[in-house]
């Protein structure tokens, strides 16, 4: 884990449960895209930057998930580097709290308070075209969290961030983490036409063909929403809906799952809504979805 792995030429990455771009500008200066979960993550950054006699210049963030901020305080402290982050990421980079208070829909409890969903406070500036370093292009990467943006580099590196997983994470999980259904797709379906040397997702290996695996996750999202449609045939409260899925998929309920996979569900109910596959009902106040 934290192992330097070269893509090609100035392109690498930092195996870790969250990929970590590394992109070299010159001989001495990085910057870095994403930066790890935690303070611990950011040491073991350092310690590959010191060993290789690199400066860090820039973090580019490519969403504002805890996962992938964590390291932007430690190491912009140690050293000084600017941290951009794409449209409302920045607000949620530079505002932690928001990420859990988005996901359970108030204030969040203490079980939601943590490093996995709660980041430190970073000082991040809006990433815009000209804060690119030169030869990094943005990609817009819509549908798994607001703004969420991956990068090309000058060698035809592309890094997708969380905009598809792993066949064995979708088998473990079943049900990723979808802010916009129906953006998400789009997404998906630019991802599979996409062409490069090597793409490097964040949670799956790096590969020159990305098309199959943004194909399982297309198949994934819709084996999903048949099977929400399906469970909707009679009226019925989100909680129940919840509780179908849970037990279909065989997943374990806890604070962090309720969060996660609820605020998801919720997504999938909205897109089916609004592309006319169910319909809410208002009954003894009470909201209810049937398809």
């Amino acid at each position: 884990m934290y192992e330097l792995i070269q893509v090609k030429n100035n392109s690498y990455y930092i195996q870790s449960p969250a990929k970590i771009g590394l992109v070299k500008l010159n001989d001495t200066d990085v910057c870095l895209i994403d930066s790890g979960s935690d303070k611990e993550a950011g040491r073991k950054v350092r310690q590959i930057l010191d060993k290789n006699g690199w400066k860090l210049t820039s973090i580019l963030n490519t969403h504002s998930n805890a996962d992938h901020i964590g390291g932007n305080k430690y190491l912009q402290s140690q050293t000084g580097c600017k941290i951009y982050a794409p449209g409302i990421e920045c607000d949620f980079t530079n505002h932690p709290i928001l990420e859990p208070s988005f996901l359970y829909g108030g204030y969040p409890p203490s079980e939601l308070r943590h490093k996995f969903l709660l980041a430190q406070e970073s000082d991040a500036e809006y990433l815009t075209e000209d804060k690119l370093p030169d030869g990094i292009t943005m990609i817009p990467l819509a549908g798994h969290f607001f703004d969420m943006v991956g990068f090309r580099t000058s060698d035809n590196v592309v890094y997708l961030a969380d905009c598809l997983s792993s066949e064995a994470t979708l088998n473990k999980y079943q049900i990723g983490f979808v802010y916009d259904v129906g953006a998400y797709l789009e997404t998906l379906d630019a991802v599979k036409e996409m062409e490069a040397d090597m793409f490097v997702p964040a949670h799956a290996d790096a590969t020159d063909n990305i098309a199959p695996l943004a194909q399982l996750n297309i198949d994934k999202v819709n084996e999903i929403a048949d099977k929400v449609v399906s469970i909707c045939k009679e009226p019925i409260c989100f909680e129940e809906v919840l509780r179908h899925l849970f037990k279909d998929y065989s997943l374990t309920m806890n604070f962090e799952q309720y969060a996660l996979v609820g605020s998801t569900v919720r997504s999938y109910l909205s897109w089916l809504k609004d592309t006319g596959r169910i319909e809410v009902v208002f009954d003894d106040g009470r909201l209810l979805w049937k398809s």
